[in-house]
């Protein structure tokens, strides 16, 4: 036994009568503006290109040469 047209239009009129057809409509505004908004971000980020990737410069302020680290291993 699967649904039937006439037990769906029934749950779709108490739907109705529970939250009003004002706030239904509300509701699927709020619902379209999030997919609007969401589409909008899945755009900006395939517009950035691969090239681009950012990458972190890092230079030591200290230089330790093999002899030093030698030294310490030795000394422990």
């Amino acid at each position: 036994m699967g649904i039937s047209i006439w037990q769906i239009l029934i749950i779709a009129v108490i739907v109705v009568l529970l939250f009003g057809r004002g706030k239904i409509s509300e509701l699927m505004g709020d619902v379209a503006k999030g997919i609007k908004s969401f589409k909008k971000g899945l755009n900006e980020d395939d517009e950035t290109p691969a090239d681009s990737a950012k990458t972190i410069d890092h230079k030591a302020d200290d230089t330790v040469s093999m002899e030093k680290s030698e030294d310490k291993t030795k000394a422990g």
